[in-house]
């Protein structure tokens, strides 16, 4: 595997005006990242992407590298496309095992982070490094977020979010777990209790509904809970997946491996129209799951779920064409994939604190929220994104919490 990441390394042009910097959503110097690790530099190459993406070694397996920094490689107009992700992998893997940070004098202002999740775990650790102290409060037994709960652990190992929790700890890092902020633990009582500002990144958990009969049958299910806890999941052998996201993609997969015979993906249009990559619905392919293309459910049923065709709708997304014959696709239990959007816990228990149509959190684009201290990024601003989006955002962020708290000296 070195001499592979090796060749790869020695195959980069490192180009002056490096396209795959360029569509990296926070910009990492992948030519200098390159030239180290040619050097055989790998601490600093490490400690360059840390402090750049403190989320890296996350983000060198999930990312969608495809549309990012691989598919815009000038290697891959008339060959292969360089593999820096396999790169990143491997010098922010070893930089994790083997650096040891100080924890540094916790002498600045009192900071609460709500929710553990992409956004959270970056404001954390920048934050931390500069002497903030800091508590993240989550209402899972264990921090992480989507990374933990939303993302297979086949895809993303669970031991790297758990090196990253010592890494916070480290630094002096204050976790909370079964934590619920809003009912109990008020923003007031935060602000009470001397926290200076308070941030919120407590994610998108509550799934969206396909708004047919049939959805509080028991053998329909939605995938953001499923995908939390699949193996306490008795889907029986025949599995309908409706939507044809990242999610939806990641929730067919698991059922995949946790014993169903046959997984099929129920979408009302064609696969360029698919939310999902094009790698995740190739690996869905590969682990044998099924596609039913130019469909749509109009009901559950015990038997299994009620579908229309759409194949002659206008760019085969319609949700419904007159006259068309329902089909009953027949199977043991049906996943919900249609997207989620946030829990309300904060937002009804705080003053002040503005969301949109959506229940999304609104912010300026510093996230600022409506109310003076409180600050807002992640998905539960912007809905369901990338985690590389959020963290680029959240150094954002971090920086308007710093200068809010600078503003009081």
């Amino acid at each position: 595997m070195k001499l592979f990441l090796l060749n790869e390394a020695n195959r980069c042009l490192l180009c002056k005006k490096p396209k795959c910097k360029e569509y990296c959503p926070i910009n990492t110097p992948i030519p200098e990242v390159i030239t180290l690790y040619k050097e055989g530099k790998l601490k600093e190459a490490g400690e360059i992407l840390f402090n750049n993406n403190p989320l890296s070694i996350i983000c060198s397996i999930v990312c969608p590298h495809e549309d990012q920094c691989e598919g815009h490689c000038v290697r891959g107009i008339k060959g292969e496309p360089i593999k820096f992700y396999e790169i990143e992998k491997e010098i922010s893997g070893k930089y994790l095992n083997e650096i040891k940070f100080k924890n540094v004098s916790r002498i600045k202002d009192r900071i609460a982070i709500i929710g553990g999740g992409p956004a959270g775990l970056t404001i954390a650790f920048i934050l931390a490094k500069k002497g903030y102290k800091i508590t993240i409060f989550d209402s899972n037994e264990k921090i992480g977020g989507v990374l933990r709960y939303g993302i297979p652990e086949y895809r993303l190992p669970n031991n790297l979010i758990d090196k990253l929790e010592d890494k916070l700890i480290e630094l002096g890092v204050m976790i909370r777990p079964n934590t619920l902020i809003g009912p109990v633990i008020s923003i007031d009582r935060l602000f009470e209790e001397d926290y200076k500002a308070v941030f919120i990144g407590t994610g998108v958990w509550n799934p969206k509904t396909l708004n047919i009969k049939g959805e509080t049958l028991g053998n329909a299910h939605f995938a953001i809970d499923y995908l939390r806890s699949p193996e306490t999941y008795r889907l029986g052998k025949r599995v309908a997946v409706i939507g044809a996201g990242n999610v939806a993609m990641d929730a067919a997969r698991t059922a995949k491996r946790n014993g169903c015979d046959e997984v099929t993906i129920i979408y009302r249009g064609y696969f360029e129209k698919m939310s999902a990559t094009n790698k995740e619905i190739e690996e869905a392919k590969e682990d044998g799951v099924k596609f039913k293309l130019f469909r749509s459910p109009v009901e559950i049923t015990e038997e299994g779920i009620k579908l229309i065709d759409t194949e002659s709708a206008k760019d085969g997304i319609s949700n419904k064409i007159d006259n068309k014959v329902e089909e009953l696709f027949e199977c043991d239990s049906i996943i919900i994939a249609v997207s989620q959007t946030p829990k309300t816990n904060i937002v009804s228990n705080t003053t002040k604190l503005e969301t949109n149509k959506a229940g999304l959190i609104i912010t300026d684009e510093q996230g600022n929220t409506t109310r003076p201290g409180v600050f807002g990024s992640g998905d539960v601003v912007t809905g369901a994104r990338t985690v590389v989006e959020a963290v680029a955002h959240a150094k954002i962020v971090a920086e308007a919490i710093e200068n809010y708290c600078n503003s009081f000296l």
